[in-house]
């Protein structure tokens, strides 16, 4: 469980599929209202709380992303509290594990990985091109790093894990959705990236 400040009322944590699992969590799981996901939750904030300091006390929004092959991405914004200060607050909560959820849910079907280098880009392109496993894919610049987008729509299951499978021995799953890419990240390649890398390079 990897857990980040975006800003002073807003984290992100990602959760591999290990986490959930080692929880006896399904990914299903996270879109019903059952203990074990409740659980999950206030362990999730206490970790915000010990690691960044990020007091979920108050209204929460609360976006979960399904990755297909990372895990999922889950954003919590901490709501603000009208007309009253925290230590009010304080006296009112008596049943710390009572969160105001206010939680949307959405799959995303993109692979996404990133690397440190264009080294590593360079390397898994030339993988995936040599196995003839895909063509395809955009090349993003985002925080230092290059990401690398696959849409597997169409593709068989097989390939799929086999290009999942190489793109991890070069670069690590990333915790970003492509809506933040497209936002905040550059585009490099917005298409047959893998072609392209093994033409130029």
């Amino acid at each position: 469980m990897k857990i980040e400040r975006l800003n002073q009322d807003k984290i992100r944590i990602f959760l591999t599929f290990d986490d959930l699992l080692e929880r006896g969590i399904q990914k299903e799981d996270m879109w019903r209202e059952i203990p074990k996901v409740h659980e999950l939750f206030s362990e999730m904030m206490d970790q915000a709380y010990t690691e960044l300091g990020f007091d979920a006390s108050g209204p929460l929004a609360v976006e979960v992303f399904a990755l297909p092959a990372q895990g999922m991405v889950v954003i919590v914004t901490r709501g603000k509290v009208h007309g009253k200060s925290e230590d009010g607050l304080q006296e009112e909560e008596q049943d710390e594990d009572e969160y105001e959820l206010e939680v949307t849910l959405e799959q995303s079907d993109v692979v996404l990985y990133a690397f440190r280098d264009i080294e590593d880009v360079i390397s898994a392109c030339k993988q995936l091109h040599a196995a003839d496993l895909t063509e395809d894919g955009r090349l993003y610049a985002y925080n230092g790093k290059y990401m690398l987008a696959f849409e597997p729509v169409g593709l068989e299951l097989a390939r799929y894990h086999a290009i999942i499978a190489l793109l991890a021995e070069y670069g690590e799953a990333a915790s970003v959705t492509t809506a933040v890419l497209d936002e905040y990240g550059k585009v490099i390649m917005p298409a047959k990236a893998v072609l392209e890398i093994c033409t130029h390079f």
